[in-house]
């Protein structure tokens, strides 16, 4: 666990005093968490609602090359800028309370994407359009059969929120996380025949909740979207990605948000020269 020595002065981190949240340990130890009850009734009723209204108010923002509105259908981004509700939601203290002994006080939402998925969307034991992936890293790549110094706890440099605005059952096809895969410094393997794999002999969990519910994982644990059944209702929740301060916010496009000026654009003519001055295309978090 860690902490700022000084937020007024942006400080360094340091080994964190006193005691963390179990969720928090969770979290550093099997790659995600899962806390009920963040929200009452009455706010994830507000939030579903904005969130709601947000779909049927816009068209999907197709953010990667070569992709359609009807590929992003389920995905509205940058949801804390379009709806109040989703803006409080991301400062809930009961999420705060979990990531902060993981990420120093001072860390910030990255993204933000409202999920309305609809139903039956899985029904393969494996569908290749949503593979066991990570959002990011491995942040510390190791190759096979060299172990991590267990004395030394993994880092974590980002974690996903899902705030749960209905209920997700085994049959809507919850997100599924590889216990301590995290810690692995690689990426998922090839699934075997069932369309599972396992990590260490830890087979895949898959936290079911409720509406209110908050589901948590960090960036580099192994997961996917379950399997669904024929009684699936689809999801519905808000996710929030959170990073260290050091981790740059995605919310938006670096071509619609940077630090440059028109003329340092046009002077950016490769690909090479446009990312080093910080004109990224899209990635998991923006995309």
């Amino acid at each position: 666990m860690i902490s700022r020595t000084s937020l007024k002065r942006g400080g360094n981190l340091r080994l964190r005093d006193g005691t963390a949240p179990e969720a928090s340990r969770s979290l550093e130890n099997l790659g995600y968490a899962h806390i009920e009850a963040a929200f009452d009734s009455t706010d994830v009723a507000a939030l579903a609602t904005e969130l709601g209204d947000l779909f049927d108010s816009t068209e999907p923002e197709p953010r990667m090359e070569g992709s359609t509105p009807e590929d992003y259908s389920d995905f509205r981004y940058a949801a804390l800028n379009q709806s109040a509700a989703a803006q409080k939601a991301v400062a809930n203290r009961r999420i705060l309370e979990v990531i902060e002994p993981l990420l120093g006080e001072d860390c910030h939402v990255i993204s933000n994407t409202a999920w309305r998925n609809r139903p039956t969307r899985e029904k393969a034991p494996f569908d290749v359009g949503n593979p066991w992936h990570v959002d990011a890293g491995p942040h510390v790549p190791r190759a096979a059969g060299v172990p991590w110094d267990e004395r030394i706890p993994y880092p974590v440099f980002m974690i996903g929120a899902h705030i749960l605005l209905q209920d997700c059952g085994p049959e809507s096809g919850p997100t599924g996380f590889v216990p301590r895969s995290h810690t692995s410094g690689r990426l998922p393997p090839e699934p075997e025949a069932d369309g599972m794999i396992s990590y260490e002999g830890d087979r895949p969990v898959a936290p079911i909740g409720n509406a209110g519910d908050v589901v948590f994982f960090v960036s580099d644990v192994w997961h996917r979207r379950m399997p669904t059944t024929e009684e699936d209702r689809g999801r519905f929740f808000l996710q929030v990605q959170y990073g260290r301060r050091d981790i740059a916010q995605r919310i938006r496009l670096t071509a619609d948000v940077n630090h440059l000026s028109a003329e340092a654009i046009d002077r950016a003519v490769t690909d090479r020269e446009r990312r080093l001055i910080g004109l990224h295309p899209a990635g998991f978090y923006d995309g």
